[in-house]
């Protein structure tokens, strides 16, 4: 079956939020193909969309389920088949694997352990509660809120307290920036991020995020010198490009303004900003804009 699906499409279809698909392509649960700035996923994505939403919809979290496959990958080999194709459960401590492979058992991969008497879809028992939450619970719980208005405070609470309890894990301050700065809590965004790009400096979504909140705060030198980095690090990171023409514009220094706008135009000749981009290089004085501040989390960058 060779038919594609937008990231809004399958968002609607699926019933997840697009940052759930952002954050389950970085942990490259699934891998979209990419194309014209849009990512396009298959219906064998799908099916490992329904698998990943039933076991995170049972407090598995992705980050776990992340390294059943990486444990799995190295267990079967050449054997491997894609999640699309395996059977996959869980009794809420456990996630049992059974291989599409002729006279197989179930196994548990994070200990190679083979499970006996388990029937894959229909677990004995209920799930247990699991109390306290862990980190990564908590920021599964904030993946889930953070998609409506509505519900923005409950997930910057659910990734505070992933951050909390674990300080080092990048990826819950950025999405705790993230929903902070929704929130118009900007100050509280940019000390996120800051604290973030300490932890891993030569990440380049934190430095595009860092960069943009600092322009959007006035301090247009660290914004630059923030998106520059991110640049460096990730050349083809489009909207960083497009950020920094419009940082550099602003300070009047055209060249490297149009330097960075043809190379976000490289990238994204067909992005639902290339039209805007191509005005601003056009003779004559740039149409009055304000600024643009790309949403975070955005190109699913591992």
């Amino acid at each position: 079956m060779n038919q594609r699906y937008t990231r809004t499409e399958v968002a609607r279809m699926m019933g997840v939020t697009r940052h759930q698909l952002d954050y389950w392509g970085r942990l490259r649960l699934i891998e979209p193909r990419a194309r014209w700035g849009e990512r396009f996923y298959s219906f064998g994505d799908l099916v490992a969309l329904e698998t990943i939403k039933q076991l995170t919809a049972r407090r598995i979290p992705a980050r776990r389920l992340r390294r059943v496959v990486v444990a799995l990958q190295a267990e079967l080999g050449d054997r491997y088949a894609p999640l699309s194709q395996l059977r996959v459960d869980t009794n809420g401590r456990q996630v049992v694997v059974l291989p599409p492979v002729a006279d197989s058992r179930p196994i548990e991969p994070l200990t190679g352990q083979f499970v006996l008497q388990f029937e894959t879809g229909m677990v004995a028992g209920k799930v247990r509660t699991l109390a306290p939450h862990t980190a990564e619970e908590w920021f599964e719980i904030g993946l889930a809120c953070d998609g409506a208005p509505e519900t923005l405070e409950e997930a910057a609470e659910a990734y505070r307290r992933a951050v909390d309890l674990a300080p080092q894990w990048a990826e819950a301050h950025i999405n705790l920036g993230t929903t902070l700065y929704q929130l118009k809590r900007v100050e509280e965004a940019k000390c996120i991020f800051a604290s973030a790009a300490m932890l891993e400096p030569n990440n380049p979504l934190i430095r595009f995020n860092l960069g943009c909140v600092l322009e959007q705060l006035g301090d247009s030198d660290a914004a630059i010198e923030h998106l520059r980095r991110a640049v460096q690090l990730s050349p083809h990171l489009a909207d960083a490009h497009l950020n920094l023409a419009l940082a550099y514009e602003r300070r009047r220094e055209k060249e490297l303004a149009r330097k960075h706008l043809s190379l976000y135009l490289h990238y994204e000749p067909q992005g639902p900003w290339a039209e805007f981009a191509r005005s601003r290089m056009r003779p004559g004085p740039p149409p009055r804009h304000s600024a643009k501040l790309t949403p975070f989390r955005r190109n699913g960058l591992t």
